[in-house]
Order: C-alpha cells, then sequence, then structure tokens
C-alpha cells in the first residue's frame, strides 16, 4: 500500500515539478548572466566634471594679469584645449584643433567647439 501512494506521488508530483523547473529556467539563467557580466566601465570622464574642469581652467585663463609669464598662459591654454578635444568627444561633437598650431584659426575653431557645446545644452 505504501509503494502504491508512492508511486502515486510521483506520477502526480513529476510532470508539476518538471513544468515549473522548466517555467523558472529563463529567470535563472538570466539572473546567472547577470552574475557573469562585468559591470560597464566608462571609458572617459563623465561630462559633468569635464564642463566643471572647463570652467575652472578657464576661470584660471582670464584671471592672468599682465606679470604672468607666457609658459603658464601657453600651459594653461593647452589643458583647455585637451579638455574641450575630450569634451567633445563625450559628447559628440565634431572639433578640428589638433589640426591648427598657435594663432588666429586655432583661436576661431576653440571658439566655434565652444559655441557647439553651447548649442548641445552644456553650460561652459
Amino acid at each position: 500500500m505504501v509503494g502504491n501512494v508512492l508511486i502515486y506521488l510521483g506520477v502526480v508530483a513529476a510532470p508539476t515539478l518538471v513544468f515549473a523547473a522548466l517555467l523558472a529556467l529563463p529567470r535563472w539563467t538570466a539572473s546567472l548572466r547577470r552574475l557573469r557580466a562585468p559591470a560597464p566601465t566608462p571609458s572617459h570622464p563623465p561630462v559633468e566634471r569635464l564642463v566643471a574642469d572647463l570652467r575652472r581652467v578657464r576661470k584660471a585663463l582670464t584671471g592672468f594679469g599682465e606679470g604672468t609669464p607666457v609658459v603658464r598662459r601657453r600651459a594653461a591654454t593647452a589643458a583647455y584645449d585637451a579638455l574641450l578635444v575630450q569634451t567633445c568627444h563625450s559628447v559628440g561633437v565634431a572639433q578640428h584643433l589638433d589640426e591648427y598650431g598657435e594663432g588666429f584659426e586655432r583661436d576661431v575653431e576653440r571658439l566655434r567647439a565652444e559655441q557647439a557645446l553651447r548649442d548641445e545644452g552644456l553650460l561652459l
């Protein structure tokens, strides 16, 4: 009699357990994928930090007085241009600062890149 009850439970419970496992299989595989997949790491700094750095370096550039050495001015300008290139790359704005040397053309391209960033909604 105990054997018949066990067979009956096996016949009734086995299909239910199999179908429950088949229904839960997609959730199990999704959770395993989430455990295995590494978190994405950004390839560049956040745009907010780049814009804050641009503001800080621009403030330093405009704050230089008459006696500021040329080396310091050029270094600050180079830092500003590098930040501007990074910000344009992060936002997806075309810029051509690397194509020009020091001079009028580079200054115009710097202004154009700044305006393109403003058109994208960044407050410089």
